[in-house]
């Protein structure tokens, strides 16, 4: 499934990246490569496969959650540059 020019360049226009004349052809061809191979999984018959659980995650012992000391809030915020009423203070995101 080749890519056209115009579609590398949208995808990077997409992903904020400014691609000289010759990434724009390196990437085009990678990406091609990447649907090509993709398509051919598509091809796969898995009607006989069974679907995975979490790929392993039944094998997996997972440790018991228990409480364990921790630091105290004095000690979490003392190297904090800004803190108030018992939180982090940081500089808005959205003004």
């Amino acid at each position: 499934m080749p890519l056209s020019q115009k579609e590398v360049e949208h995808i990077a226009r997409l992903a904020r990246l400014d691609l000289t004349e010759e990434q724009k052809t390196h990437y085009r061809e990678q990406l091609s490569a990447i649907l090509d191979y993709i398509a051919k999984l598509g091809e796969l018959d898995t009607a006989d496969v069974p679907p995975t659980l979490g790929g392993g995650l039944a094998q997996m012992s997972l440790r018991l959650d228990e409480v364990r000391p921790s630091l105290s809030l004095e000690e979490l915020l003392k190297n904090a540059p800004d803190s108030e009423d018992d939180q982090f203070k940081i500089p808005p995101v959205f003004e």
